[in-house]
């Protein structure tokens, strides 16, 4: 039940996705020069991660995805472009701390670049003691 629960959400609700076409596309990963994209953290939105995926390439079809660690695709969607940003609002509690696997894949050169999210919480329990006075 939380299987059906969780892909059904994630398709339905858990991608907003804002597409916004740029005049000039953010700096392209230099490791990858294969499939000019770039995913990086954006940010938090009312407690859910924001990603932007950014590719600064030649005219090209380029296939994005998004699967889970069993390989099953949460988005899929194809963009016919050369230079764009698309960022995803994906959300925290659905996902909970599960990889995910974003892939750009480009038709004309036959590569894809596959970028991996994971997220980790942390608790911290600190104490410290100051001076606050001294006589």
């Amino acid at each position: 039940m939380k299987k059906i629960f969780r892909n059904t959400s994630l398709i339905a609700v858990a991608f907003l996705t804002i597409f916004s076409v740029a005049a000039k596309a953010a700096p392209v990963d230099p490791t990858n020069p294969v499939v000019p994209a770039a995913l990086k953290y954006a940010g938090m939105l009312k407690e859910n991660p924001v990603f932007e995926l950014s590719v600064d390439g030649q005219s090209d079809d380029y296939t994005i995805s998004i699967a889970d660690i069993n390989g099953n695709r949460l988005y899929s969607e194809k963009i016919r472009g050369d230079k764009f940003t698309k960022r995803f609002l994906l959300n925290a509690e659905e996902l909970g701390d599960d990889k995910l696997y974003f892939t750009v894949y480009s038709r004309n050169s036959n590569k894809s670049a596959v970028y991996e999210i994971s997220s980790n919480t942390r608790y911290i329990s600190e104490t410290t003691v100051n001076l606050v006075k001294q006589n």
